[in-house]
């Protein structure tokens, strides 16, 4: 049995001790910078992952903001009938004071079926009808109570390009005239019809003895309206329609087919309009091209001068 001085043992246990801390602090050390590395590593992969992940956010949000920032484009709209929202200050007469929602609505109810300029076409119904204010103001001694509405106004308003169909109710030697949705007058001018496709037949005449004047026949469809055949050029069916075979009719000129077929409706493009008296009528044309400018009235005008000069 070897028997070490107290020194001797507190020596050998320093020394174990010191190699003993060395190490482990040298281990720890070595784990510690390998875990920070790799930490940071996997810290920095991931802050890159983030910042890839970031980035389609980052574009949409700021896409979304120049979309907001932008004004959208409308879509251009393809229908003859559209539903807008309208404002108006209307003076509503001291009789409806009791009553001013009626006043309104009488009001609005007048307006039906005439044209406003202000929402460009012929109010045809108003609905959703709400005040903008809780209280009507009076102006010095007027009894008249001032109101502003709002309401849902749906409105016929066609634009020009626009192909529509209407119903052919007169033919003559200078126009055709239509009738759309039974109540719109279209007109067609005669250089707006192709004249190498389409020429004018005369009717019967008034004094023709073949029919005799005044000698009318009359057919029920199979509808059951009546429809007259020969007589007067302002003779009109049972729905109020007048008849285009009194004073003629456009015919093709091989086929000899008249223009609108059997059922006499006719489709054309849209190329200007006339208000008059508050009511919309239209101006149509059936050429291809009826924008073209040989197909104006001055261009008609010269045509018809050199063909009369020679």
């Amino acid at each position: 049995m070897c028997i070490r001085s107290p020194v001797a043992v507190a020596a050998a246990f320093s020394r174990a001790q010191n190699f003993l801390l060395g190490t482990e602090s040298h281990t720890c050390h070595d784990d510690h910078f390998h875990i920070i590395s790799a930490s940071g590593h996997k810290k920095r992969k991931h802050r890159a992952s983030d910042a890839d992940h970031d980035a389609p956010r980052k574009k949409k949000k700021e896409k979304l903001k120049q979309d907001i920032g932008k004004p959208q484009r409308a879509e251009p709209s393809t229908s003859e009938f559209r539903v807008t929202k309208a404002t108006i200050t209307l003076s509503v007469p001291p009789v409806f004071a009791t009553n001013l929602r009626s006043g309104v609505e009488e009001m609005l109810d007048s307006m039906i079926m005439r044209y406003i300029p202000s929402l460009c076409g012929v109010l045809l119904a108003h609905s959703n009808l709400h005040f903008l204010s809780p209280t009507a103001s009076i102006s010095a001694d007027c009894p008249f109570a001032i109101c502003n509405v709002a309401f849902d106004a749906t409105v016929w308003s066609p634009s020009i390009a626009m192909k529509l169909v209407g119903k052919i109710i007169l033919c003559s030697p200078d126009h055709v005239s239509l009738l759309l949705h039974r109540t719109f007058n279209v007109s067609i001018p005669r250089h707006h019809i192709p004249q190498d496709v389409w020429e004018f037949e005369y009717g019967p005449a008034e004094n023709d003895p073949e029919y005799g004047e005044g000698v009318v026949g009359s057919s029920v469809d199979k509808e059951g309206d009546t429809t007259v055949k020969y007589g007067d050029s302002e003779s009109k069916s049972a729905e109020g329609e007048a008849i285009p075979e009194a004073s003629g009719q456009w015919v093709h000129r091989v086929t000899g087919t008249k223009l609108g077929g059997t059922d006499g409706y006719l489709e054309f493009t849209v190329i200007g309009k006339t208000v008059a008296n508050e009511m919309l009528s239209l101006q149509g044309s059936i050429q291809p091209d009826p924008f073209s400018e040989e197909h104006s009235t001055t261009q008609s005008d010269k045509s018809s001068r050199k063909k009369r000069a020679k």
